[in-house]
C-alpha cells in the first residue's frame, strides 16, 4: 500500500472548526474509544463530543477520583486507572481491558505534560519522553489484540513544539544539559514518528495511524509554566488574561483536529501523516520555524523505524516483532 502524501485534501474545515462541527452528520453508536487524559482540556472537549456522538469512552487517568468528578453526568464515559510514566501502570490497565473481551475502535493519545522541570521516571528516563511517547507506545502496543479486530483509528497528539528539536539521538534522556522546551519538543517529535511507524506496520491489518497539532491552547498543559514565563512569551498579561485571543483556540475547537483524526470518512485509506486546523497539513518551508507545518525529521520514515525499535528495546514491548 503507498504512503499517504503530506498534502492538504481541502476538508472544508479549518482553525475555528469546533469537534461537534467535524461530527456532526457522523453517528459513532456501538464504537468505543480510549481517550488518554480524556478527563480535562482538550481531552475532556474530546470525551464530550465522541459521547455525544454515540461512542463509549473509557478515560485511563493517572487521578481517576478527578476524572470522575470532571466527567460526571457525561453518559457513555468511563474512567480506569493509568500513568503513562510507570510501564506497570500501562501493563496492568491493558490487562485489565483486555480482559474485558472489548475491541477499539479509536485511541486518541492526548494525555501529555509540557515543559516540566527535570523530572525522572523508571529506570531514570526524561518524564516528557517517558510519559508523552513511551507510556503511549507501550500501551498501543500492548492494546493491540484489542486494536487489531476493529481496524481501529489511532491518534497521536503532538504539538507545534516539535519544531522546537528532533530526537537527540545520542541522549534521549537528557543526562547532560537538561533544557525543558527542547526536550518538549523531542517527545512531540516522538509523537509524530510514532505515527508514521505505527502506520507503516499496522495498516495491512486495516489500522491506520496519524498525528497532529491541536493549536495553541490555554489549558491545565500550561501548569508547570510560571505566570512570568507566559508574559515573557507573549501569550497573557499581567493579569492573566490572554494577549492575543484570537491566536489561542477555545478547547472546543482545539479537540476538533483529534475528533476529526479518529472519525472523519476523509480520512478513509490514508494515515502516517501530521494533521493541523483539521486537514493534512503542508511540509515547513525554509524559514517557517515556529509556524505551521511539519518538519521533515517528525516525518521521517528512517528515522521512525529507529525510533520505533529504540522504543522497543526500553519498554520491552513491540507487538510487531517478527512480523
Amino acid at each position: 500500500m503507498s504512503t499517504t502524501p503530506q498534502h492538504k485534501i481541502g476538508s472544508g474545515f479549518g482553525a475555528t472548526s469546533t469537534a461537534d462541527d467535524v461530527l456532526r452528520g457522523i453517528d459513532l453508536t456501538g464504537r468505543l474509544a480510549i481517550v488518554t487524559g480524556g478527563y480535562s482540556g482538550l481531552g475532556l472537549e474530546t470525551t464530550r463530543a465522541l459521547t455525544k456522538a454515540g461512542t463509549r469512552v473509557v478515560v485511563p487517568a493517572r487521578r481517576p477520583g478527578a476524572a470522575r468528578e470532571a466527567l460526571a453526568g457525561i453518559e457513555g464515559a468511563e474512567v480506569d486507572e493509568l500513568d503513562l510514566g510507570d510501564l506497570d501502570s500501562v501493563r496492568a490497565f491493558a490487562e485489565r481491558f483486555l480482559a474485558s473481551g472489548r475491541t477499539v475502535d479509536l485511541l486518541i493519545g492526548n494525555a501529555g505534560i509540557m515543559a516540566c522541570p527535570e523530572t525522572r521516571v523508571g529506570p531514570g528516563w526524561e518524564a516528557q519522553f517517558a510519559t508523552n511517547h513511551l507510556g503511549h507506545f507501550a500501551l498501543v502496543n500492548r492494546l493491540w489484540p484489542a486494536i487489531e479486530p476493529g481496524g481501529a483509528r489511532v491518534v497521536s497528539v503532538s504539538s507545534r513544539g516539535h519544531h522546537i528539536s528532533g530526537v537527540r539521538w545520542d541522549d534521549v534522556h537528557w543526562k547532560r544539559g537538561y533544557d525543558k522546551w527542547a526536550a518538549y519538543g523531542q517527545a512531540k517529535t516522538a509523537n509524530v514518528l510514532f505515527a508514521v511507524h505505527l502506520d507503516r506496520l499496522a495498516r495491512d491489518a486495516g489500522v491506520r495511524a496519524f498525528a497532529l497539532h491541536p493549536g495553541g491552547i490555554l489549558t491545565p498543559l500550561q501548569r508547570h509554566l510560571a505566570k512570568e514565563e507566559m508574559v515573557e512569551r507573549g501569550w497573557i498579561d499581567e493579569s492573566g488574561e490572554p494577549l492575543n485571543p484570537e491566536g489561542f483556540k477555545t478547547p472546543e475547537q482545539g479537540a476538533a483536529t483529534q475528533v476529526w483524526a479518529a472519525t472523519s470518512p476523509q480520512l478513509e485509506g490514508l494515515g502516517g501523516v501530521y494533521l493541523e486546523d483539521c486537514d493534512i497539513t503542508e511540509p515547513t518551508r525554509e524559514g517557517d520555524e515556529g509556524r505551521s507545518g511539519v518538519k521533515s525529521w517528525a516525518t521521517d520514515p528512517d528515522q521512525a523505524a529507529r525510533l520505533w525499535e529504540l522504543s522497543a528495546e526500553l519498554t520491552g514491548v513491540d507487538a510487531f516483532a517478527g512480523r
